[in-house]
């Protein structure tokens, strides 16, 4: 009895739609547009090779022949992006890659590398005489070099370029150097016997300190690492935890003098001993 007045109340509705041609032909239109859109993500799966990602190999340190065959056996691309020199890397291997590693991508993917080059880059070097410190500065870092270390001479201009350097040797404006070298600058000291307070360096790393000390007509002595420093890279990234002299309301030097650091990568200690000087500051 249920079944029957189930089919009869189906034929009812076919036999509405039958008789009426433009509910008959939407609905026919909405099936048609379901299944175009249900084929449609079909292809799109298949084509973009859906939940197919492939991890990205860390190709730092390979040759480029190493890198090729690396790739291709993950089934990735390989295309030298950029060219630089690094003298951390060893000449002619890889150094920086995007995407980077562990990256998920799809299979046939291009991966961009960046290769250290087998002969060092070399640029003409600028003329830095007669320019302030800070205009100097910023020149070399424009031409993609370092500021070394800042010595002082009795001169009338104060804080001016008065030599260029590089290993104690002047180097004259025009020559070639390899980029990325560190350029060792004489400034003027001044006439007189001026004095400058001393900065407080806890807390900073070398490089920070360099220009901390240079900001006030300074310079950096002995560098002392402690126990925890092994290595250049060690150096690089440890702070100052002490200093000689010491910042405060009457420490002066005289303009060209040095300050003595010590170095280490225990964070503890750096805090303890800026928790000290601020409290002798204030």
């Amino acid at each position: 009895m249920v079944f029957n007045t189930v089919r009869h109340y189906i034929k009812s509705i076919i036999q509405y739609i039958s008789e009426r041609i433009v509910l008959r032909n939407l609905i026919f239109a909405f099936l048609i547009l379901i299944a175009g859109v249900f084929l449609i993500l079909q292809i799109l799966k298949i084509y973009t090779r859906h939940k197919q990602n492939l991890s990205v190999p860390d190709f730092t340190g390979l040759t480029l022949e190493e890198a090729s065959d690396a790739a291709l056996n993950r089934d990735l691309r390989i295309e030298v992006f950029d060219s630089v020199y690094l003298s951390d890397f060893e000449r002619g291997t890889v150094v920086d890659q995007h995407p980077a590693p562990a990256f998920k991508v799809k299979k046939n993917r291009k991966i961009f590398l960046t290769m250290n080059a087998v002969n060092p880059e070399k640029i003409v070097m600028p003329d830095l005489v007669a320019l302030t410190f800070r205009q100097a500065r910023s020149r070399l870092e424009s031409f993609g070099l370092k500021t070394g270390d800042i010595t002082y001479e009795p001169n009338i201009g104060v804080n001016v370029v008065l030599a260029q350097k590089v290993n104690g040797v002047n180097v004259i404006p025009g020559d070639s150097i390899i980029k990325g070298a560190s350029i060792d600058l004489v400034l003027g000291q001044g006439l007189s016997e001026q004095q400058t307070g001393v900065p407080k360096l806890v807390g900073l790393t070398l490089e920070e300190a360099k220009i901390m000390a240079s900001d006030r007509f300074l310079t950096i002595g002995a560098v002392v690492p402690d126990a925890t420093i092994v290595t250049e890279e060690d150096e690089a990234v440890a702070k100052v935890f002490r200093q000689v002299p010491g910042p405060g309301p009457e420490s002066t030097l005289a303009l060209g003098s040095s300050i003595d650091i010590w170095l280490t990568l225990d964070s503890i200690k750096v805090q303890e001993s800026i928790q000290i000087i601020d409290s002798l500051l204030n």
